[in-house]
């Protein structure tokens, strides 16, 4: 079974990570929420690191409920400093109570998180096509647009990269190269409308 080429022979995480979830349509304001907060948090480190912690940070932040996280308090993040669960970086926990206040603020403007963030893309899965693993960019003028129309709503750790990471992780975008398994059968996947 051909893989992308991005996925490190004999592990089983990011195998499972590739299979399963990278690149398939995620049409919920908390599962954007998550995936943008973990790209987030990735900045300077390995996406194994934050995967590794994936169910700390779902702990430690409520399931990603942006009502719940939005109320967090100078308390809570001075809890979540000490958590070992997650990634402990003062700007990283405050940008995620932020982020967690402009999704609301993106809902009420627009019905759900997710009818704003699929809007992008006009409710359709982008798929590139891309051959080879290295001719896949690390931002592209869709991230540059949404980097900025979220940095104008008041997010926080949203820069190109990681906002291109975030759709591609959320299915926005379909990366997989066009030799791996997982190519045809998220091209095209959702229709978020």
């Amino acid at each position: 079974m051909k893989r992308c080429a991005w996925v490190p022979d004999n592990d089983q995480v990011y195998a499972a990570y590739h299979d399963d979830e990278w690149g398939v349509p995620v049409e919920s304001d908390s599962g954007l929420f998550e995936l943008l907060t973990l790209e987030g948090a990735q900045a300077g480190l390995s996406w194994r690191t934050i995967l590794g912690k994936r169910n700390g940070y779902r702990s430690a932040f409520a399931g990603f409920d942006p009502v719940v996280v939005a109320a967090f308090t100078s308390e809570d993040i001075e809890r979540l400093l000490a958590d070992p669960g997650i990634v402990r970086h003062r700007g990283k926990i405050e940008s995620t109570v932020n982020n967690a206040a402009a999704v609301l603020t993106l809902t009420d403007a627009h019905g759900s998180f997710a009818d704003y963030m699929w809007s992008f893309i006009d409710g359709r899965t982008r798929t590139e096509g891309w051959r080879h693993y290295g001719e896949i960019p690390a931002q592209t003028p869709l991230s540059d647009h949404v980097s900025k129309a979220l940095k104008k709503a008041g997010f926080r750790f949203v820069g190109p990269t990681t906002v291109y990471s975030f759709l591609q992780a959320a299915g926005l975008v379909n990366d997989h190269t066009v030799d791996c398994f997982r190519y045809r059968a998220l091209a095209g996947a959702s229709d978020a409308s």
